[in-house]
């Protein structure tokens, strides 16, 4: 009993830290939930060869309706931009399903360090020269760029995060301002969210390896607990993100790639 009240007590703990960052920031908030899942899974006694995939499918799963939450609240506040939201919203659900094929077959240490690379150049780029100059003045519409929202997808549903690290920085070297650029990349979490879950799904079905409770790699118990909680806190990231200046936003944004970037180095090489 005392175990699983443990595995209860850091789930909810997850997904009050992830459901504010699903609003500060425009992500899922998987950045948070996947180690934590694992941690946990690995304490239940899951088997190590299942368990990530579970976490990473359970992040998404749980990102499904924060995206949704965190969308909303900052569309209210006119942050979301619709028109590049319809251009990119489908190459980011098509490469969210290739990426949870992707990931269910391979090892992702190497992706996390490729990604952890990026990660940290960003940080550096984001924090400290938060004004410096953008690549174009708006978002190209070149099919060519439809290459930047399929990788956001892929890359991101093979990580288990809703995207917003990925999506904030492409959409801010486009000259997107800050808070719209977040406020998009969380609509952008449900166009890999969902597809990504539903790959997991499948993909996961019939596996003798994973534990009562399970639908695929995904773990009902898991989404029951954080959903709810990462649902009640985005609003309460949107508006904390609303209430500081674009500069603020985004030097914080940068200081938590870095944490993330760090997280990151330390799966791919541990």
């Amino acid at each position: 009993m005392d175990s699983l009240l443990l595995i209860a007590v850091a789930m909810l703990a997850a997904g009050c830290v992830a459901g504010v960052l699903a609003g500060l920031f425009g992500i899922g908030g998987g950045i948070v939930l996947v180690p934590v899942l694992e941690a946990v899974l690995g304490f239940a006694g899951i088997d190590a060869a299942v368990r990530m995939h579970i976490a990473v499918a359970t992040s998404l799963a749980t990102i499904i309706p924060t995206s949704i939450v965190s969308a909303r609240a900052h569309h209210r506040r006119g942050a979301v931009n619709l028109a590049i939201a319809r251009r990119w919203f489908g190459f980011v659900f098509a490469g969210a399903i290739l990426g949870a094929w992707i990931a269910s077959q391979i090892d992702s240490r190497g992706l996390a360090l490729i990604f952890a690379l990026l990660a940290s150049l960003v940080a550096v780029k984001m924090s400290l020269f938060p004004e410096t100059r953008n690549l174009t003045q708006r978002v190209p519409a070149s099919p060519l760029v439809a290459a930047i929202p399929a990788s956001i997808g892929s890359l991101s549903a093979m990580m288990g995060i809703g995207g917003g690290i990925l999506s904030v920085t492409a959409l801010r070297l486009f000259n997107e301002p800050m808070h719209r650029a977040v406020g998009t990349a969380a609509l952008f979490g449900l166009a890999i969210s969902l597809p990504g879950t539903i790959g997991f799904m499948v993909t996961g079905f019939g596996d003798e390896r994973l534990p009562a409770g399970n639908l695929g790699f995904v773990s009902l118990v898991g989404f029951a607990l954080l959903a709810p909680t990462t649902m009640l806190l985005a609003p309460v990231g949107a508006r904390i993100a609303h209430a500081l200046s674009a500069r603020k936003l985004s030097i914080f944004f940068g200081l938590f790639l870095a944490i993330a970037a760090g997280r990151l180095f330390y799966r791919a090489i541990a």
